[in-house]
This record gives structure tokens, C-alpha cells and sequence, in this order.
């Protein structure tokens, strides 16, 4: 029988897959994660008379709750702020985006190939894929946190006239907190990374169970076909909805501790202190607001992006 032999991809070829896979992702779901992130705020972006001025907002969600969904947010926002509001953060998203999967797939390759090559653990287990995906979620979430925090409080300005800028909103971060604001949330980012962990742990087994069913081995030159890169793609969303809704209270903390200061307060100042004071204040559907639209934007989102990802590594393979 012939041994097993690991396939050793380059550097380059992982940085690239996970960019343009990003980028991609990224463009075609960006009305989704603006309103999402309008959701999440505790800043009530959706009420048309305060709309326009956040910093003159003395109260939250918490004291008035206004039911709104996906539909009634997009047509708020195209309404009061015109269409091109929901492209909101995109400049820094795509900043962010390709370096940081680019930075998240190539050390997850690398701590993986690392893993399966240590004898210390089991080729390709679930504990391969977790410490792997810890590896990832750590290393990326930590280069890139600055340019998530610019894109949040621009997602977060409402005003019809765009008051922020990218230069606007790095000014006004350093200039309130210093560098630290750029941090701001990094603690519920890092919490998030279990999210990674599960859903790349999920993802592997499915992806392993499709390649066992569809005689897929890439060692013996059996590579995947057109229908096994959909069937992927499909693994990576369920395993991302699932894996989303198990840990999505951090998404919500993080996005509260980036906001910006309500009449010059700030309400939310650590990890579990604003877990406490949602969950307090707005119960569980506080902390699970806008999982809907989350959900409606990472399942194509995250498909998108490991579709290209495993089709450029394919393409790449020897």
C-alpha cells in the first residue's frame, strides 16, 4: 500500500487563496454586515428623528425597544441615508479583509502541517483542527483589530452627510483613547475565537466524511470535482451557522465596546461587564440581536470565501 504522503503548499499560495476569498465575501455581503452591526448597537440608528445625530443619543435599545428586522432596516436606511449606506465600512473592510483571512489560512495551514508532522497528536483529529483553528483565530483577530474598529464606527454613523471618514474616525479614536482604542473589543474578538475553533472543527469532519463518500484523496491523485467544491462550500456554511449561533453574544459585546460614546459617556468598558449589562438590561434577545441578518450574511459569506479558497489550493496542488 502506498504511504501517506502530506501535500505541502507554499506560503504564498494560502495568502492568496484566503485573500481573494475574503475580498470576495466581503463585497458581496457588505449591506448585510452594516446592518447588522446597526442591529447590534445600542445606539438606536433606526428611529428617523435621532437618527442623524448619535452623539446627541442619551438613551439605548434598553429603554425603547423598536421591533425591526432585516427588510425594514434596508429600507430605512435607503430611505433616510440613500443606497450607497450600505456599503458603509467597506473601504476598511477590504483593507482588513484580505490580509486578515490571508494571515487566518495560512497560519491554520501552517500550525495544522505542524500538528500532523509532531507525532504528538493524531493525523488530522479534531484536536489537529482545534488547536489549528485557535492558532488562526488568535494571529489574525490580533494584526487586524484596528482596522475592525475604524469599520465599525463608520457602519455605526448614520448621518445623511457621512460625518467620518476612514482619516476621520482613526483621528477621533486617537485622539479620545490613543492606541488603545484601536484595541477596543479585542477581548470579545478573542472570546470569538472559540467560534473559529468550532466551526473549523466542524467543517474538517464534514469535509472529511464528503472526500470518504466521494473516494476523494489527494495523495493518490484523486482530487475534488466541480459538485465536491459545492459540497464544500455548503459544509462551510452550515458549520459557520452553527457555530455563529452557539458563541453570537460576543459579536454583540464587541460591537458595543467599539461604538462611540453616547452624549460623551462611555457605558460599556470590559468583556463581562457588557455581557452583564445587556443581558440585564435586554434580556437574551439583547444579546442575540441581529443573529438574523448574521446569519443571512456569514452562511453565503463564508461559503463564498472557502470555495475559493479550496479551489485555488486545488488549482495549486502538485
Amino acid at each position: 500500500m502506498k504511504s501517506h504522503r502530506p501535500t505541502h503548499q507554499s506560503a504564498l499560495v494560502h495568502l492568496a487563496a484566503g485573500g481573494v476569498g475574503g475580498t470576495a465575501g466581503a463585497i458581496v455581503t457588505c449591506p448585510l454586515e452594516v446592518i447588522k452591526t446597526r442591529l447590534q448597537s445600542s445606539i438606536p440608528v433606526f428611529r428617523p428623528a435621532v437618527a442623524y445625530f448619535p452623539g446627541n443619543v442619551t438613551f439605548s435599545f434598553a429603554m425603547e425597544k423598536v421591533p425591526v428586522g432585516i427588510l425594514a432596516c434596508t429600507k430605512h436606511i435607503i430611505k433616510t441615508e440613500g443606497m450607497k449606506s450600505l456599503f458603509r465600512g467597506l473601504g476598511p473592510n477590504l483593507v482588513g479583509v484580505a490580509p486578515s483571512r490571508a494571515i487566518y489560512f495560512t497560519a491554520y495551514a501552517k500550525t495544522k502541517s505542524l500538528l500532523n508532522n509532531s507525532g504528538l497528536v493524531k493525523r488530522d483529529s479534531s484536536y489537529v483542527h482545534m488547536l489549528s483553528g485557535l492558532s488562526a483565530g488568535v494571529t489574525s483577530t490580533t494584526a487586524t483589530s484596528p482596522i475592525w474598529v475604524v469599520k465599525t464606527r463608520l457602519q455605526l454613523d448614520s448621518s445623511v452627510v457621512n460625518r467620518f471618514g476612514i482619516l476621520d474616525s482613526i483621528k477621533e479614536i486617537y485622539s479620545k483613547d490613543g492606541l488603545r482604542g484601536f484595541y477596543r473589543g479585542l477581548s470579545a474578538s478573542y472570546f470569538g475565537v472559540t467560534e473559529t475553533v468550532i466551526h473549523l472543527v466542524i467543517y474538517e469532519h464534514i469535509k472529511a466524511k464528503i472526500n470518504g463518500m466521494r473516494g476523494i484523496n489527494k495523495d493518490y491523485g484523486k482530487k475534488p470535482r466541480v459538485e465536491n467544491f459545492i459540497e464544500y462550500m455548503f459544509a462551510a456554511g452550515m458549520s459557520k451557522s452553527i457555530a455563529c449561533t452557539l458563541t453570537y453574544p460576543h459579536e454583540v459585546v464587541r460591537t458595543r465596546l467599539r461604538q462611540y460614546e453616547l452624549d460623551g459617556q462611555r457605558k460599556y468598558h470590559s468583556f463581562l461587564q457588557t455581557l452583564i449589562k445587556v443581558g440585564a438590561e435586554e434580556g437574551a434577545s439583547g444579546l442575540y440581536r441581529g443573529l438574523t441578518t448574521q446569519l443571512f450574511r456569514q452562511i453565503p459569506n463564508t461559503g463564498i470565501i472557502f470555495l475559493t479558497y479550496e479551489i485555488i489550493l486545488s488549482c495549486f496542488e502538485s
